[in-house]
């Protein structure tokens, strides 16, 4: 048994129940967001908007997918960490939807697209798709978008060149606190998924789909939402700046790094992140936590 796995089976620094911060974030308050609000780059501070536009829906989407097995769920452990996981992407999704608010005033419209309310037509039409599904297809999709999550978390705070593009405080923070707690929690689905005899097939089938569609989809989404902003229709700008995202410490490796969870046996607590945790808890919410005021 691998360290990581270890202890996410006990309760060690890897904590067994993610803990659920009640957390708020001033966005624009006092200090007014910039347009462009990652060092002035059109193509980057899209796709951060395109990325927290589509959380919270998501997030709701994982949320439901684990529940419909949450009665099958047996391990006191487990049921516990479940409930953790629902805490945190619930809270997640309440300070995104407020970030995206804020953007949709900036003018980025296209954000618009992922905000619908509960009980709305499209919420409605998204459970429909749900239900209709496979319960196990649904549960096996949300333990791969938690690896994505929890990938793009590593990199996030581990390099200082990403701490350094956030140039507002705010938005740097919010980014960072759902890093590290998507860190905490990214094995509860898919230990849910192992608990109910979810099969090996369906979980590499669905990822090798979603890994397929990552690129395609995610550039579109970007375009889309530029194409929305009168203020970044610069195309060469653009193409140059697109093409640093691919060649940035966001996205430079990232599809290896995501391809692991395809391997049979693969486990999310294989790629230990203990200390990386450890360490911006403490950066966060220690003693002197850059985010305790932020705590309600």
């Amino acid at each position: 048994m691998v360290a990581g796995r270890e202890v996410a089976a006990t309760n060690g620094p890897e904590t067994a129940y993610p803990k659920v911060r009640r957390i708020r974030f001033p966005f624009g308050d006092p200090t007014p967001i910039n347009h462009h609000f990652v060092e002035g780059d059109i193509a980057f501070s899209h796709f951060i908007a395109v990325l927290s536009a589509a959380f919270p829906p998501g997030e709701e989407s994982f949320i439901r997918s684990v529940r419909r097995f949450a009665d099958q769920v047996t391990d006191p452990v487990l049921k516990k960490r479940v409930a953790g996981f629902i805490g945190q992407e619930s809270v997640h999704g309440q300070e995104h939807r407020r970030l995206n608010e804020k953007l949709i005033n900036m003018g980025y419209p296209f954000v618009r697209l992922f905000t619908f309310g509960h009980d709305s037509r499209r919420e409605r039409l998204v459970q429909r798709i749900e239900n209709r599904a496979p319960a196990l297809a649904h549960l096996a999709m949300t333990a791969a978008a938690e690896h994505y999550t929890a990938t793009l978390a590593e990199r996030v705070l581990t390099s200082p060149e990403i701490q350094a593009m956030a140039q507002d405080a705010e938005i740097r923070n919010l980014f960072n606190w759902h890093a590290v707690e998507e860190l905490e929690h990214k094995s509860v689905a898919f230990d849910v998924y192992r608990a109910v005899g979810g099969p090996e097939r369906l979980r590499i089938a669905v990822m090798a789909l979603m890994y397929g569609l990552t690129i395609p989809v995610v550039v579109v989404g970007v375009l889309m939402s530029i194409a929305t902003d009168p203020r970044g229709w610069r195309p060469i700008t653009v193409l140059r700046q697109t093409i640093d995202i691919f060649r940035g410490p966001l996205v430079r490796g990232l599809m290896a790094d995501l391809r692991v969870y395809m391997k049979p046996g693969f486990h999310p607590d294989d790629v230990d992140t203990t200390a990386l945790v450890q360490r911006w808890r403490e950066e966060l919410f220690g003693t002197d936590g850059s985010l305790v005021g932020h705590l309600k």
